[in-house]
């Protein structure tokens, strides 16, 4: 790879993490190393180290000397013949190559026969997932109008299907789909087309909300379960989502995504007698959101009230209140796609259409 073109893999121990997810994103290759103005190595940072650092500490505007690896792996340039085989006897997905100085050169990938190596899934065939599927979709009026929001297409597909699909990566089979508004047209099209995997639907003779509706799922859960709404997909590691579940103790996982928003008018930060201390120009600011993916313990399904609209968000204040441990598990902003609202529906169809060229 020549100089400029690892230029996307490089950054400065100086930046913060928000700025290292960003250019993560960018990437697409999960990595970045760490280096000074003169290209010298100092440090690697992956994906899983920016997200165990903010599961650890929340800090988002961290600089990335305080997480990256320090010790990073690295080969010279009269290795790389060798590289493919010490990458894989390392478990590692990229390595520099380094000169006698410690500047980087070269960075090499490891690869597929299909292109970028992918880590090998675990399997979560005995886990099940709930789908909730029965809202009315207002925001996407007049096309909800028509087709119930699940199978709205997203290019092609059906956004449920696509979901599906998803999980179905993973080796998941067994869903449960919570549903309501046109929900025949939801039955009908996925008679045809759930030949590898298999739906149970939980009727609502009303709305219950988003949690409210598991109280119609007769099925006891033995282990811990998936709930989705059927409007968002999460590109990321569902596998690695379950253990940090468990190994975490948490009765409720929460999914979060970071979102930057930026303002849009310089913002004018003030001191006494209305004198103005600093204007700060469109400044960005970052927080981590409900993407609307949950893990579940089964013993929490029976707290769920019966009967009664609640909403999966009223279930977290709940266990908050009860000093009950409720987790998130944060991934970056390309990885959650929504269609909840037209801007993000458009959004979401081009990026899938990217990640597919």
């Amino acid at each position: 790879m020549k100089a400029e073109g690892f230029t996307s893999f490089l950054i400065s121990p100086d930046n913060t993490v928000v700025e290292a997810m960003q250019r993560i994103d960018s990437n697409a290759r999960g990595i970045l190393f760490a280096a000074d103005e003169n290209c010298k190595l100092m440090g690697v940072l992956t994906d899983g180290d920016i997200r165990r650092w903010l599961i650890r500490t929340g800090e988002l505007h961290a600089a990335v000397e305080q997480v990256m690896n320090h010790s990073p792996k690295v080969i010279n340039p009269k290795e790389i013949a060798a590289s493919k085989e010490y990458m894989e006897k390392l478990v590692i997905t990229a390595l520099p190559v380094v000169d006698e100085a410690g500047v980087i050169v070269d960075i090499i990938f490891r690869e597929s026969k299909d292109g970028i190596f992918l880590k090998p899934k675990q399997g979560l065939e005995q886990v099940s997932v709930v789908i909730m599927a029965g809202g009315k979709g207002t925001r996407l009026y007049p096309f909800t109008k028509i087709l119930p929001k699940p199978l709205i297409p997203i290019g092609d597909i059906p956004i449920m299907e696509r979901i599906i699909n998803k999980f179905c990566e993973f080796d998941i089979k067994d869903f449960y789909v919570t549903v309501n508004y046109r929900k025949n047209m939801i039955k009908s099209y996925f008679s045809e087309n759930s030949e590898s995997y298999h739906i149970h639907y939980v009727e609502e003779e009303k709305p219950l909300g988003t949690a409210g509706s598991l109280g119609l799922i007769q099925t006891k859960f033995d282990r811990p379960f998936l709930i989705t709404n059927c409007d968002v997909l999460i590109h990321a590691d569902y596998s690695d989502i379950y253990r940090y579940h468990k190994e975490s103790g948490n009765e409720l996982t929460i999914v979060t995504a970071l979102k930057n928003i930026v303002v849009p008018y310089g913002v004018i930060h003030s001191k006494e007698n209305g004198g103005v201390e600093t204007i700060e120009e469109k400044p960005k600011l970052s927080y981590f959101v409900n993407t609307g993916m949950y893990i579940l313990n089964p013993e929490i399904q029976k707290e769920i009230p019966k009967d009664t609209f609640f909403h999966m968000t009223d279930l977290a204040d709940k266990l908050l209140k009860e000093n009950r441990k409720v987790g998130m598990y944060p991934i970056s902003e390309d990885s959650f796609l929504d269609m909840g609202e037209f801007e993000e529906m458009r959004r979401m169809e081009e990026k899938l259409n990217m990640k597919s060229e």
